[in-house]
């Protein structure tokens, strides 16, 4: 990634920055990109998967990122708009492997490509700690990369 933007085989994007306390981690073969807060346990991962023949609903696409998770409770689910479509945007409380996470997910289908974003946290005050940057770093995609 080189000034915020993306580029793979697959998809080319542009992303915001998280701000300080966030440090990008090596996930080769896991997602497009991720970062870590590590003074509030928070992880932000993006990825893009495209694929021209599949045409999933994004309630699925959410669905999927979910897998793994135990005891998920939706706090709140809506559609909500970003760059020029709608993405679906899930609030939820669940565990992995039996401990506590509080997740926010977005997930974007545009031009054949599927974008998943996805903040991780222990749940309550480091979820608030880091929403704000996980909030302006997804406010700020688009795939219009020049």
């Amino acid at each position: 990634m080189q000034g915020g933007v993306f580029r793979d085989a697959e998809a080319h994007y542009r992303i915001g920055d998280l701000g300080p306390g966030w440090s990008q981690l090596s996930v080769a073969g896991q997602n497009d990109l991720a970062w870590h807060n590590e003074s509030l346990g928070a992880i932000v991962q993006v990825n893009a998967t495209c694929d021209p023949s599949r045409d999933v609903p994004l309630t699925a696409l959410t669905n999927h990122l979910l897998i793994g998770f135990r005891e998920r409770e939706i706090v709140e689910q809506e559609f909500v708009p970003m760059d020029a479509r709608e993405a679906l945007r899930t609030h939820a409380v669940a565990t992995l492997d039996g401990v506590p996470r509080e997740l926010l997910f977005v997930v974007l289908k545009k031009d054949d490509c599927v974008y998943d974003f996805a903040l991780i946290t222990p749940p309550g005050t480091p979820f608030g700690g880091a929403q704000p940057a996980f909030e302006r770093f997804v406010s700020e995609f688009t795939t219009e990369v020049r």
